[in-house]
């Protein structure tokens, strides 16, 4: 017998499939707890302010109450992301 979701992706789609916004929202406390949750919403707020480029890691660190190594290692993730990729990100978290 083997779990039903085996992987990320599976995960993903689960979290797509959902039919409204009420029901991801409802999927996604049930996953995450609230520690969890904060962190989450903290990663994209570094993101954010990573693809801004206005504010050094100091300052993100310091905005967010989060550590430094937290937005490096965000930051490396940016790095590594092809240009396209970087702009449909930045689109999707700017708007």
């Amino acid at each position: 017998m083997e779990p039903q979701y085996q992987d990320w992706q599976q995960v993903l789609d689960l979290i797509q499939r959902s039919q409204s916004t009420e029901q991801q929202a409802q999927l996604m406390t049930m996953l995450l707890t609230p520690d969890e949750r904060e962190a989450v919403t903290a990663r994209v707020n570094i993101l954010c302010e990573l693809l801004k480029g206005d504010l050094s890691q100091r300052q993100i660190s310091q905005m967010l109450g989060v550590g430094v190594a937290t937005i490096t290692r965000g930051s490396a993730e940016v790095k590594r992301l092809e240009d396209a990729e970087k702009n449909a990100l930045s689109d999707l978290l700017l708007k």
